[in-house]
């Protein structure tokens, strides 16, 4: 999750450490100051219903519930043993909750599953994120940003992947229509519950963070922002027009990395490059890509305040 790093630094906030780096380690200092429960390849519900959903799938048990949990577990290490302490620490702190939820459909689509059935899935999907907010907020939370989901129709992944005709391709871009119109289907329907939660919380900041169309600046003019060896294309992979293999992944034998990685958006198909990042990190904390517009909200926090990542890790 690259960007949990830039916006920490956007921030004056130290870098976050993972949990696992810093668990049991008993150092008081290094929760305070902010941790992310990311898990690569983490889902937003439950791992034994995205299994159910996409058979012959191992799916890693850290669902968006069981980051939850290992968050409560440290809560004495971050603010002691009283609920008073932790609820003002909780009420002071930045929760980044997310990006989560594009493995529950990743790994069904990636088994053969139509856009139609995982489309049934958003509603679950987008309910376990919303609890999990509301829970959140039960526990003191006052400043939260929701990403939503990428355009995941411009992956090298998904390019190479799926097959379509010539008009099932964005004549601007060439991400895969249906696919992006998926990504905002999921987009649309956690920005309304977000504003149910906003009307029944007035006093709590609920900041919906537009990965997408932050993303999606950089695929319809990416000259403009230097990405000049093209958007499409992986810098590590091995061969073909979006240099992906679903079965030669980054770091294989038979893989080869691009001599300039911060002139590609994607870094190995999957998962963006560092420039990328940091570019939809700072349309987000300094342009219009949030809702309500961050730099609006949130003056800068000084390093006692912490800093809570639970996202999928893309």
């Amino acid at each position: 999750m690259g960007y949990i790093y830039f916006n920490s630094e956007r921030l004056g906030l130290p870098l976050i450490p993972a949990y696992f780096g810093i668990k049991g380690s008993g150092s008081a200092v290094a929760f305070r100051q902010g941790v992310n429960y990311a898990v690569s390849g983490s889902t937003a519900t439950d791992s034994s219903l995205v299994e159910a959903s996409a058979s012959g799938s191992v799916v890693i048990n850290a669902s968006l519930g069981v980051q939850l949990a290992w968050f409560k577990q440290s809560l004495p290490s971050i603010c002691g043993n009283t609920t008073s302490d932790c609820r003002d620490f909780i009420g002071r702190s930045l929760i980044l909750m997310g990006e989560i939820g594009g493995n529950d459909y990743n790994i069904p689509l990636s088994k053969g599953k139509s856009i139609d059935d995982v489309r049934s899935y958003v509603p679950l999907v987008i309910d376990t994120i919303i609890s999990t907010i509301n829970e959140l907020i039960d526990m003191g939370a006052q400043t939260l940003v929701i990403p939503g989901n990428f355009p995941i129709g411009c992956f090298p992944s998904y390019l190479t992947t799926v097959v379509s005709e010539k008009e099932g391709y964005d004549p601007l871009t060439g991400c895969l229509t249906k696919l992006n119109e998926f990504s905002e289907y999921h987009n649309k329907m956690l920005q309304t519950k977000l504003n149910q939660i906003r009307e029944l919380n007035p006093n709590v900041f609920v900041i919906y963070a537009d990965y997408y169309n932050a993303a999606m600046q950089i695929y319809y003019s990416p000259d403009e922002y230097g990405f000049t060896n093209g958007p499409l294309k992986a810098c590590c992979g091995c061969g073909g027009p979006y240099n992906y293999n679903a079965f030669a992944r980054c770091g294989d034998a038979s893989t080869t990395l691009c001599d300039e990685p911060d002139k590609y958006v994607s870094w190995d198909g999957v998962h963006l490059t560092e420039a990328a990042y940091k570019l939809i990190s700072k349309s987000l904390f300094q342009g219009p890509y949030t809702t309500p517009e961050f730099s609006s909200l949130c003056p800068r926090p000084s390093t006692s305040q912490g800093t809570v990542g639970l996202s999928s890790s893309i």
